[in-house]
This record gives structure tokens, sequence and C-alpha cells, in this order.
């Protein structure tokens, strides 16, 4: 059996966890680049975890800066098979205020400006995203808020903008109209590129605000955002530490079917595929190629 690895991705005023044993920041070389820092690796629960900051610590990367190749490349590296990310969003709902969490089920992927696949000239693939979260991952995720006594809701949709502005009034309207739940700036093409790598990834959305569209509340500032993300990191945190002790049970529920993710993805041809290409791709692909 497949030795379980969980990966966290830290967002907004999440940049470090508590109560890894003998844990160490270290430096992983990726053909896609530089990560967004190094990974801190060490053991929580009798699990291994890799802890990666999204932005850097001390937050230095925007979300359209951010190397999500190299974050994804660097995880499959260190072994991670389960990637839990942490993500500061607002929120489209009334009955989600800030503090609230959303364990994420699907999203609607509006950015523009970033690399959103590990594929493409010299090898074509094409992955199903249908389900892009592992409802397995994702329910780990709600038990451990209800063991907590965190306020949660299990299922939503995340519409994710390329930023780093906020939403204009009417957009964050449209949103509404659309029926997505939480609205942010990170997971895409996050999620896409761990179902590349064949991980298992699920979205614990961490609520700092309404978004502009509530006519009771003003315009999002970054001032409230980081006094609620504040408040959201030693949740998360206990949260993170509550999931690697339950990561650890046998899966008996069918999953998102990520494992074999690449199966039937390949179209390139042996022949016919860049061995450049193929040797960027020996941590993501390598099971295949």
């Amino acid at each position: 059996m497949l030795k379980r690895v969980l990966g966290v991705i830290g967002g907004s005023g999440v940049y470090d966890i508590d109560g890894l044993e003998g844990a160490d920041w270290l430096e992983v070389e990726s053909p896609w680049g530089r990560p967004s820092d190094q990974v801190h690796v060490g053991i929580v629960d009798g699990i291994k975890v890799c802890f990666l900051p999204r932005h850097g610590r001390g937050h230095r990367h925007s979300p359209s800066t951010i190397n999500y190749r190299a974050n994804i490349d660097a995880l499959k590296r260190l072994g991670v098979t389960d990637v839990l990310s942490l993500s500061a969003v607002g929120s489209l709902r009334e009955d989600t205020p800030p503090g609230h969490f959303v364990l994420v089920d699907q999203f609607i992927d509006r950015t523009f400006a970033r690399e959103k696949s590990f594929f493409g000239a010299g090898c074509v693939a094409h992955v199903s995203m249908a389900h892009p979260v592992s409802p397995w991952l994702a329910g780990l995720a709600g038990d451990a808020c209800e063991g907590l006594g965190l306020p949660h809701r299990r299922g939503g949709t995340y519409v994710v903008i390329e930023g780093p502005q906020f939403s204009t009034q009417a957009e964050s309207k449209l949103y509404r109209a659309w029926g997505c739940d939480v609205v942010g700036m990170t997971n895409m093409p996050e999620a896409k590129l761990a179902r590349e790598a064949e991980l298992r990834y699920a979205t614990i959305a961490m609520v700092t605000d309404f978004d502009c569209w509530h006519p009771d509340h003003d315009a999002v500032t970054v001032d409230a955002v980081i006094r609620t993300a504040g408040a959201n990191a030693a949740n998360a945190r206990a949260l993170v530490k509550a999931i690697a002790g339950l990561v650890k049970t046998p899966r008996r529920e069918p999953d998102c079917g990520s494992e074999r993710a690449l199966d039937h993805a390949i179209m390139t041809l042996p022949q016919a595929r860049d061995p450049v290409v193929l040797a960027r791709l020996d941590a993501v692909a390598g099971r295949l190629l």
C-alpha cells in the first residue's frame, strides 16, 4: 500500500504550521523553476507532512506571480500523495460569514495570466477535471472541523479570479448569480496541476470577508482581510494537525480518480514525444513516462 504523505499549501496568514516533529526547511530543486519557498518537512501524529507557504514567508509572491508548477512538482518530489490547500477567500453567501471554513468541491477558473499545465508542445495530455477535489480528503477535513467545533460548510464552488485587485461590485454580483459560494485568487491552476501530478487535492477556504456585493458591508480592504486571516490562521493550524491524524486511515469509499489521472490522458505518441519535455516531467508523470 502507498504510504501517505500530506502536503499542505498555506495561504494568506498561514506561513508555518505548529507541531512538526524533527522539522527542517528543505530546498527543493524543480525543473519548472523556483518554488514559492523552502518546504518545511516533519512528522505530525506519525505521518510525514510537507508544508509550503504559497506566497512565501513574508508574503513575497502575488497570486499571479506564484510558480504553481514548481510548487506542485516540489511536493511530488518529496513523496506527497495528498495535498491540502488553505486559502483565504471572500464569501458570496449571506449564511457564510467571515470566520467560516468552506470545504470546496468545485471551481470556476477565471484566471488568464498563469501557466496552467505541465504538458504542452512535445507531450500533450488532457486530464479530467469534472470532480477536481478528493471527496475522501475533503470529508476528512469536514470531520476535523466538526471535531474542533469550527463553523464550516461541506461543499461549495470557488470562483478563482486573476487579481491582484479585488472584484468590482458588478463582478461580485455576477459570481453570486452563477451560484458561486466563495471568491479567491489562488486555487487555479493549483488544483489542475495537482490532478496532472496525480495528487489528491482538497481545499479549505477560509472566509475573511463578505465580498463587495453585500449592501451592508464596506468594500473589501486589506486591513479587514489581514485581521480575519490572522484569526483563521490559528484554527487552520489546528485543522492541519487533526487532518494529519485522519489521513492515515484506509480509504473505503470511491475517490476522484486522481491517483491514476494520467492513465488515458497522454495523447502524444511515444515516438513523437520531446525528450527535453519528458525530462521535466520525471516527477509529475514518471509513473507512465
